[in-house]
């Protein structure tokens, strides 16, 4: 069932949620045997009679953002037994529209990896063929939405293409927002100046419906900007059909190049020309910087992340153990025992690369390079109305394929997503194919704050 359908059935007083809910639950709970796709899973949600818009709606959340009273692990067993006393802006905002929170999913260990391996606790499993991977690190928000024909929305977070990953390898739509339009109050931090809150549905509406909910300016957050607004009108038959005629979509020759499946390349071609049946025009662009993109997202991500988790010393936050030996010796046992093997590669590089003499090295040089990728696109949106491109090179690996990587190739599987990401750039996810069963994604990128542009362009075409 659809969550549009869903809210007509609870409006109508064919579905009460206070009943559906729990069995919601129970079907959760068995396929989350076969997925792991929970980290934990909400047995007894609070179910509110609030008449919002989404009423009665089940959600689920990722598991670095804060929800009161319900275990908030971010992937990490340094957290396993954080329990916050306060709701994410986020999750408060839900719950004031009637949404009920029904599980915290599954993760990378504070958002480290692209194929969401590195979890401390489960191993979500793509829906479509359990032997490969949902992709990371938001991959239990996109197996909860694809393993079912539950109405469910699920919340995300993207730092390099957490959101778009996961969607594209499960075959759902994610949307990531402009850096600044969803507060990031209550998120257990990444990368503070790449972070960003989105939602994942089973269609444009539906990540309209949960942006028009989260999005929005909130005091706690300095850094949010975003103007509160419906954005299900974008994805309304007429406003497209207005909208899309005449618009110039942008084609980076750069994200169809080497290491980019051929197949993937035809079927998010075939995809793109299908708006030109609409009245949009398709231009071939150039983004020069891209080929920078991986390496200054990584300067950047690792210096911010060992800063962010630094906290985690067992003092104020996090596991704890009996006190022994000097301070080193203590933080060195709890977060040997706390952190996992890609959160201490981070954290020693990141450590590394905010050294005194490194720091003006890599670290200024990498926002240098990041500032450029920025006026990349806006040359590019200067011309174009959107982008599009593939959102993932390849499709989903298989566990065993991935084990034979190393962590540089790992790192460069998100060569065509971190560029947007470093630009804070709205985009999303549309399934538009598959290959021998496994979901291909296109992916459409706006210019700050046009998300109504990339929903009405997802939502135009039923594939």
């Amino acid at each position: 069932m659809r969550i549009k359908e869903y809210l007509r059935k609870v409006e109508k007083g064919e579905i009460l949620p206070s009943k559906e809910i729990p069995r919601i639950v129970e079907k959760l709970d068995k396929l989350n045997e076969k997925y792991s796709c929970f980290i934990t899973l909400n047995k007894n949600p609070r179910i509110t009679s609030k008449k919002g818009r989404l009423r009665g709606i089940p959600v689920v959340i990722k598991d670095c953002i804060c929800t009161k009273g319900l275990r908030t692990t971010s992937g990490s067993k340094i957290l396993e037994n954080y329990f916050p006393v306060f709701n994410a802006t986020i999750v408060k905002r839900i719950e004031e529209e009637g949404g009920i929170i029904v599980g915290k999913t599954s993760m990378d260990e504070f958002g480290f990896g692209t194929f969401c391996t590195n979890c401390a606790f489960n191993l979500p499993k793509n829906p479509h063929d359990i032997t490969r991977s949902a992709g990371g690190s938001s991959g239990g928000a996109a197996v909860a939405l694809a393993m079912s024909d539950l109405p469910l929305l699920s919340i995300a977070e993207s730092t390099g293409g957490s959101i778009s990953c996961p969607a594209s390898f499960c075959g759902v739509y994610g949307l990531t927002p402009t850096y600044g339009l969803v507060s990031r109050y209550g998120l257990i931090d990444y990368s503070n100046s790449l972070d960003k809150i989105g939602v994942m549905g089973k269609s444009a509406w539906d990540c309209a419906l949960g942006l028009s909910v989260i999005a929005g300016k909130d005091s706690n957050d300095q850094t949010s900007i975003g103007e509160e607004k419906d954005y299900t009108r974008f994805v309304n038959k007429k406003y497209i059909e207005k909208n899309i005629s005449g618009k110039i979509i942008g084609v980076p020759k750069e994200y169809f190049g080497k290491g980019v499946d051929k197949q993937v390349k035809k079927i998010v071609m075939n995809a793109i020309k299908k708006y030109e049946s609409l009245g949009a025009k398709i231009k071939e662009i150039s983004l020069p910087y891209t080929k920078y993109a991986l390496s200054a997202y990584y300067v950047i991500a690792l210096a911010e992340s060992s800063t962010n988790l630094s906290k985690f010393c067992g003092l104020r936050y996090g596991l704890a153990t009996e006190i022994k030996g000097n301070a080193d010796e203590y933080f060195s046992s709890v977060r040997t025992k706390g952190f996992g093997k890609e959160a201490k590669r981070r954290i020693l590089l990141g450590t590394y690369i905010r050294m005194k003499g490194y720091r003006n090295k890599y670290y200024l040089k990498a926002l240098k390079v990041r500032k450029l990728i920025i006026e990349d696109f806006k040359k590019a949106f200067e011309k174009c109305n959107v982008l599009m491109a593939p959102t993932m090179p390849f499709i989903a690996p298989k566990f065993n394929e991935i084990k034979s990587l190393t962590p540089a190739q790992q790192y460069a599987s998100d060569i065509l997503t971190v560029a947007p990401n470093l630009a804070g750039l709205p985009m999303i996810n549309v399934p538009v194919g598959k290959i021998n069963g496994m979901p291909v994604g296109l992916h459409i990128i706006g210019n700050h704050f046009e998300e109504g542009e990339i929903l009405s362009f997802a939502g135009a075409i039923k594939w």
